[in-house]
């Protein structure tokens, strides 16, 4: 029998331009490389062709990396045993953080006017988590994470 969990959340990355945004921006940004290339190649600028061409090639592969980031998920899974985060990956994932639920502590911190972070603590050991959120966010989320471990708390110590 599977535990009762508290807490199943899973932080993704904001996609903020999808595949036909990518094939537009290349497109133009191509586009507009070649019509000035033609104009520094008619003018005997030979070599200034080359590097409008290297720049759209590394434009292409910044946006393809980009996109693999935008795959990364952060799971968050508060049961009455244990607080897990795990990194989902492209079909994989990998546990970065497990602790008992009830030693494991959150911490909002401020740093700044306009940033938060959210931590896990054991023991010492601390782990961020949800850096994929807004400031606003992330405390909504260590809100929320420190009230599912204060219910998974309340299972374990109850019977």
């Amino acid at each position: 029998m599977a535990a009762a969990l508290y807490m199943d959340a899973v932080i993704a990355p904001n996609r903020s331009m999808g595949g036909l945004g990518f094939k537009v921006v290349l497109g133009v940004l191509g586009g507009m490389s070649a019509l000035i290339s033609l104009f520094f190649f008619i003018i005997g600028a030979w070599p200034a062709p080359l590097f409008l061409g290297l720049d759209v090639v590394l434009v292409y592969f910044a946006l393809k990396a980009s996109f693999r980031a935008l795959n990364r998920r952060e799971r968050l899974r508060v049961s009455a045993d244990t607080v897990e985060v795990i990194e989902e990956t492209e079909g994989r994932s990998r546990t970065v953080w497990t602790s008992p639920t009830a030693f494991t502590a959150v911490d909002l911190e401020a740093l700044g006017e306009h940033e938060m972070r959210v931590r896990l603590r054991l023991s010492g050991k601390r782990h961020s988590v949800g850096r994929a959120l807004s400031p606003p966010e992330r405390e909504a989320l260590g809100q929320a994470l420190r009230e599912a471990i204060k219910r998974a708390r309340r299972e374990r110590y109850a019977g």
